[in-house]
């Protein structure tokens, strides 16, 4: 394999410290540049990419398209381009405005089968599978590409541009934990429990270990992933997010720290009851066990606030007083078959919805609270 070079007539522009030029390629010229960062895990469960697969219906109606005799293609790709790129202006008194600056891009590319691409699709994968696809192998594409390898600026700049179709809610928050800069404070909210479910996920010590699904998960490798992380994070972050929450007073916002050691320890204790409560229950597809799925994990989330406040886990026997807390509304739950009397429902038709989640959380807290009042 040797090295060449793709020379493009560019604008270059100065957004703070990260160079942007705006470019051309020919449609076949895009599948020799960039590459594609699929969201996956290595075997050290690093998350590695950040994009979405691919969805062949929608890159199909586009090639329809790119294949036909009158196109009009002005739908951009934004590449993450490599160090490597050489920018040369243009010579006379016009070359720049005030705001760009035109001359020539020179961007270094693999002559081989094989060989590794210089950049990355930051916005417009879909696209760039149909044009590497197209008949139409010399038509104009344009380009806007920003010089970074670092992975973090590159996932931040993917999950700002893609604003107009949203992107799938897994895949966001398990990208999250990834950046520094969350592009809004609505992200920003999921941050920490999306972070706080890869510990849950990936701790030997965590009832959840391997248990939980997220974008990066190949489920044909890991069956064992049935809990679906969005309903995690969403009962995570009602406990983080709200000044009643029991997980809320382990942050310090005045001084932007939180005691991660003590979120962890609650976790593990309040989410481990809840497995030695119910065992059969746990461990099973949301199909078999309304408990692992998105309405038992959030209406058990929301129990964990009345739970755990009558439990210090500092203490030695802190399991145990879990159990113990937990096991008062045992008797009263149908997550694997029955029927819940008081919601006149079967174990079955019990739905991850708003109406069901509230349902549900409302009778666990009332059950438990009766219970509470009947030992005293």
């Amino acid at each position: 394999m040797t090295e060449e070079w793709i020379e493009r007539r560019a604008l270059r522009l100065l957004q703070g410290e990260i160079p942007l030029y705006l470019f051309t390629l020919a449609a076949e010229e895009v599948d020799q540049v960039a590459d594609v960062a699929r969201i996956s895990r290595d075997q050290a469960g690093k998350l590695i990419g950040y994009q979405r697969p691919e969805k062949r219906k929608h890159v199909n109606q586009i090639q329809e398209y790119l294949d036909s005799d009158d196109v009009l293609f002005p739908n951009g790709l934004i590449l993450a381009l490599p160090r490597e790129v050489r920018f040369k202006s243009s010579r006379g008194p016009a070359v720049s405005d005030g705001l760009a600056t035109a001359g020539t891009l020179e961007i270094p590319i693999v002559n081989g089968e094989g060989g590794p691409r210089p950049a990355w699709i930051v916005d417009g994968q879909q696209r760039s599978l149909a044009l590497a696809r197209t008949r139409n192998r010399r038509l104009p594409v344009p380009v806007a590409g920003f010089v970074s390898d670092d992975l973090e600026v590159q996932r931040e700049q993917f999950l700002r541009v893609n604003t107009v179709q949203p992107l799938p809610v897994g895949l966001v928050t398990e990208l999250l934990p990834e950046i520094a800069r969350v592009p809004s404070a609505r992200l920003s909210t999921r941050k920490l429990p999306s972070a706080l479910v890869d510990m849950l996920n990936t701790d030997p010590d965590s009832p959840f270990y391997g248990l939980v699904r997220r974008s990066s998960t190949a489920t044909e490798n890991r069956p064992s992933a049935i809990v679906t992380d969005t309903g995690l994070v969403e009962a995570l972050r009602e406990s983080v997010e709200s000044p009643s929450g029991i997980l809320f007073p382990y942050r310090n916002i005045a001084a932007g720290t939180t005691d991660t050691e003590g979120i962890r320890r609650t976790l593990l204790v309040y989410w481990s009851a809840v497995r030695d409560t119910f065992p059969s229950a746990w461990g099973k597809n949301p199909t078999e066990s309304r408990l692992m799925g998105g309405v038992g994990i959030r209406a058990m989330g929301r129990l964990m606030e009345r739970v755990m406040a009558h439990v210090d886990v500092e203490s030695s026997d802190a399991a145990a007083q879990a159990r113990r807390e937990v096991g008062r509304i045992a008797s009263q739950c149908h997550w694997t078959n029955g029927t819940w009397t008081d919601l006149g429902l079967p174990w079955n038709e019990l739905q991850n919805t708003p109406r069901h989640i509230s349902a549900l959380s409302n009778f666990l807290a009332r059950a438990y609270l009766a219970e509470r009042s009947a030992a005293r």
